[in-house]
Formats: C-alpha cells, sequence, structure tokens
C-alpha cells in the first residue's frame, strides 16, 4: 500500500503524562480510516498533531512524500471539522463556507453554490447557525471544510452531539460524499458502531498505544488483543482451565484449545492453569433438541431481550459451574428453538471462534474496555 501520509515514531507527552508512545501509521490515499478508543486513549491528540495544531514531542508526519512535521496549520493541505463545529454565528451558512476561499468573486460564489448542493443546503443559505438544526450545523461545517477542495479531510466525532436519527442518518451521508470525492480522511470517534460502518479501516487505540489496525470485519471478527476484544463490540467471557495436554476444560467439559491472540503458536500451559475465553453472543450455537448431544451441554433460559432485528438470550450453565453467557438469534432462529416456552435447551461452542488470554491478564481487559464504554 503507498502511503497518503505516513507517520513515523510519533510522540507527545503533557507535563508528565504521556499521550502517545512511538505510534506508526500509514494511510493510503481515498481511505476512510477511523481513530477508535475510549476516552483519554490519544485518539484525539493524534488528530491534532497531523493537524498541526499540538507539535510533536519526536517522530515524523510526512503527506505525499513532504515533511509536515513542523509546519504550521495553514501550510497542511487539510480540512478539518471540529466536535462543536466551530461556526461563525454572525455569518450565514453560504458566507461561513466561503471563509477561506480565495480568488474572484464570482469564482467563489460558484464554489459556495457547489458546496450547497453537496450537502443539500441551497435552500438555507442565507440562514445563521442559530437558526440551523445540528444536523445542518454539521453539513455545513463539512462543507466549509471541503471549500478549499483539500486533500486530507480530518473529522473530530464530529456526530457526537447529535441525536441518536440523525446520527445515524449523517454517516451513511458522510460516507458517501467521502466516496464520491475520493478525499482521504481520518475520523476520530468513540462510537464502535460508527467506526465499523463508516471506515475502510479502524485503528484501535488505548493508552497512547494502537492496539489493533485492520478492516472493520477482520477487527470486530479477529481483535488482536485482549482490549479490543473487550472493546469492539459484545462479548462473553468465560472461566476455564487448561488440560495440560494441549487441550482446555470448562467445567467439566473439554474441548480443543482455541486460538491465541498475538502468539504464533499455543503457549505451553500447566494442568489447571486458569484462563479465559472469549466469544460473540452470536457465535454460540443453540440447538432444538430436548437433550445435549456429544459436545453439547444444557442451558437455562433467563431471560429474552428484544434487540430490533434479533434477540439476545440471556444463559447459564450449571455444568460450567453456572457461569453465565448471552446468545444472539435472529427472530426465525428463535422460533425455530421454540422460544419463548423453553426453561433449557443444548449449546456448543466452536473452538476456531473463540479465543483465549491468560486469565488475570483477560480480567483487566473486562474492566478496562467495561470502563471505556461506560
Amino acid at each position: 500500500m503507498s502511503s497518503y501520509l505516513s507517520i513515523r515514531g510519533l510522540e507527545k507527552s503533557f507535563a508528565a503524562r504521556t499521550v502517545l508512545q512511538h505510534l506508526d501509521l500509514d494511510i493510503a490515499k481515498g481511505e476512510f480510516v477511523c481513530l477508535l478508543g475510549p476516552s483519554g486513549c490519544g485518539k484525539t491528540t493524534l488528530l491534532r498533531q497531523i493537524a498541526g495544531l499540538d507539535l510533536t514531542d519526536a517522530g515524523s508526519i510526512t503527506m505525499q512524500g513532504r515533511d509536515i512535521t513542523r509546519l504550521p496549520p495553514a501550510q497542511r493541505d487539510y480540512g478539518i471539522v471540529f466536535q462543536s463545529y466551530a461556526l461563525f454565528p454572525n455569518l450565514s451558512a453560504a458566507d461561513n463556507i466561503a471563509y477561506g476561499l480565495r480568488g474572484p468573486r464570482k469564482q467563489r460564489q460558484a464554489r459556495v453554490a457547489e458546496l450547497l448542493a453537496l450537502v443539500g443546503l441551497e435552500h438555507l443559505q442565507g440562514h445563521y447557525p442559530a437558526q440551523l438544526s445540528g444536523g445542518q450545523q454539521q453539513r455545513v461545517a463539512l462543507a466549509r471544510a471541503l471549500a478549499t477542495a483539500p486533500g486530507l479531510l480530518l473529522l473530530d466525532e464530529p456526530l457526537s452531539a447529535l441525536d441518536a436519527r440523525v446520527r445515524e442518518h449523517l454517516r451513511l451521508e458522510i460516507k458517501s460524499l467521502q466516496q464520491k470525492l475520493h478525499v482521504t480522511t481520518i475520523m476520530v470517534t468513540h462510537d464502535q458502531e460508527e467506526a465499523l460502518l463508516m471506515a475502510d479501516r479502524v485503528v484501535v487505540m488505548n493508552g497512547g498505544r494502537i492496539e489493533q489496525i485492520g478492516a472493520p470485519l477482520e477487527v470486530y471478527r479477529d481483535p488482536a488483543s485482549r482490549f479490543v476484544a473487550g472493546f469492539v463490540g459484545q462479548g462473553n467471557w468465560l472461566d476455564a482451565t487448561a488440560d495440560g495436554k494441549g487441550g482446555l476444560r470448562i467445567g467439566m467439559q473439554e474441548m480443543a484449545m482455541p486460538v491465541w491472540p498475538g502468539h504464533a503458536e499455543q503457549p505451553q500451559l500447566q494442568d489447571g492453569q486458569p484462563l479465559k475465553l472469549f466469544l460473540r453472543p452470536e457465535e454460540v450455537s443453540l440447538h432444538g433438541g430436548d437433550a445435549a448431544l456429544p459436545g453439547q451441554v444444557m442451558a437455562s433460559v433467563d431471560k429474552l431481550e428484544l434487540l430490533g432485528p434479533i434477540y439476545r438470550i440471556g444463559l447459564t450453565v450449571a455444568a460450567w459451574n453456572h457461569q453465565q453467557l448471552r446468545a444472539d438469534v435472529t427472530h426465525e432462529q428463535l422460533a425455530a428453538l421454540g422460544l419463548p416456552g423453553r426453561a433449557s435447551l443444548p449449546l456448543s461452542l466452536t473452538a476456531a471462534r473463540l479465543k483465549a488470554y491468560p486469565a488475570s491478564a483477560a480480567k483487566q481487559a473486562e474492566h478496562s474496555a467495561a470502563g471505556a464504554q461506560a
């Protein structure tokens, strides 16, 4: 992948607090990248470094082969949309968009008209920010950021102040606009759904470090670290022990050892060594029989939650020391299982979809991710 933007060894501290720790990142031309992570992980600081709003302590930033590490913001080729939109309250929508434009008046007016049409606000060009809704203000800010046709678009949580329905609509609009213009885009967000929906690649950050870079499906299905597993999406954590022979036990049930993220080979484990297993709710296999077949175990049904297109089922497995987990099923699958109306049903786990971690480290990941999502 040829890099449009290349970051090497980037570091930043504020007083005694290290915010960015030797970051490396390459972004291709026309790519939409989301910086995803909890508050305080360094994602906004990284965006500000790229914009030149804060100078780096160490490392380099190059854009199209040009070193911009020490250049002032005005000499960097980007447009930016802040979380607050930062519109001028005394200027109309059209004048806000025109603010950074140079050249003959007719040329500027034509560019503003083009951008207003692009974001669907031609009929509101004379309105002031106070007369616009949050979603309309966001579109004006986006049009202003694109006015000079920058090579790079920076978005700092641009949808966080909007209500859920408007946010959902504008996600699709921004992504469609980015694809149409083919502008390289970096967006900061703490919203996992937003990142998975909009990004070509997701950069998951934690504690000033990059935990994983990958396509949305890769980050979701194959988390590279304990933190990513706990932070991105929903998941189940189960207690297990190694059997000392390359497998594991959950309660009294034996099964093959699953994948160990970050390990090329399975580590050597002693008999009885505690583990934590991770899997997504949709990866729990539920069965319609009245008794458990080999490889299955009976689970009691504790609750059913309707989540729109799916149901989330709360389960307790007595044979696994009464551990609890959640399973996601479609409406059709729920009916095929005979739910509601059953107190218990068999379930099974597929080793290929499980991820294994040392118990102590996985516990830290659970708490860290839970705090980040709170």
